[in-house]
């Protein structure tokens, strides 16, 4: 496989048709390798337009999820990021180019070993991964100028909302299938959120984020 070529197609071919056009995301999708943060096993599958299994049930979410969720936060090189989910560590790497510091949260202790590798191995210095439930946040190196949330939840929990400092953004796809939606929430003022609906898709849930509760009536 010619991987330069490859990876050339999927900017071209996934990526841009999915509105993905902030000329600093496509350059840093040639500069961070997502073929280094693939299992070995997927390699040849680094670039197609799919979900790869990191075990466990988990799934790198597929390129062009990825590039939009980081073009729609429009990090800034003094932001403070928080990812709920690290999976292989290739979203927190793409981050880390664009912001300050990123703290990321992995629930199963086997994938965020090796996220930790796969990062150490990319030379990316500005990643602090935790072995640790999410699904409340982390509010110990809050607040943050954005928080992505990398996989699907029911709804939004108060306690992760309320770690965005004033201005900062949260990406999230939020819903149940088949009926799910990647937002963006902003907060504007203490405790006032914005949300964008930014379009429709279908993610894995993440572990750790239970359904509400349905009412018969």
């Amino acid at each position: 496989m010619n991987i330069e070529q490859a990876r050339f197609n999927m900017i071209e071919q996934q990526i841009r048709p999915w509105e993905v056009l902030d000329p600093g995301v496509l350059d840093l999708l040639f500069v961070v390798k997502r073929e280094d943060f693939t299992p070995p096993a997927c390699r040849s599958l680094a670039f197609a337009d799919l979900e790869i299994p990191l075990g466990d049930g988990q799934v790198m979410l597929s390129p062009k999820m990825e590039a939009r969720l980081l073009q729609e936060m429009s990090l800034k090189k003094t932001d403070k990021v928080l990812e709920i989910g690290t999976g292989s560590g290739y979203m927190a790497a793409l981050m880390a180019a664009r912001a300050e510091h990123v703290v990321s949260i992995e629930i199963r202790p086997e994938i965020a070993v090796q996220a930790k590798t796969n990062l150490a191995n990319a030379g990316v210095a500005n990643v602090t991964v935790q072995t640790a439930d999410g699904s409340a946040g982390w509010s110990q190196n809050g607040p943050y100028d954005a928080i992505v949330i990398s996989g699907s939840v029911p709804s939004i929990p108060a306690s992760i909302l309320a770690q965005l400092r004033v201005g900062g953004r949260l990406a999230v796809v939020v819903g149940q299938a088949p009926v799910m939606e990647a937002q963006l929430v902003t907060c504007t003022a203490e405790g006032i959120y914005n949300t964008v609906i930014l379009f429709e898709t279908v993610i894995p849930p993440l572990d750790g984020f239970t359904p509400k509760n349905s009412f018969s009536f």
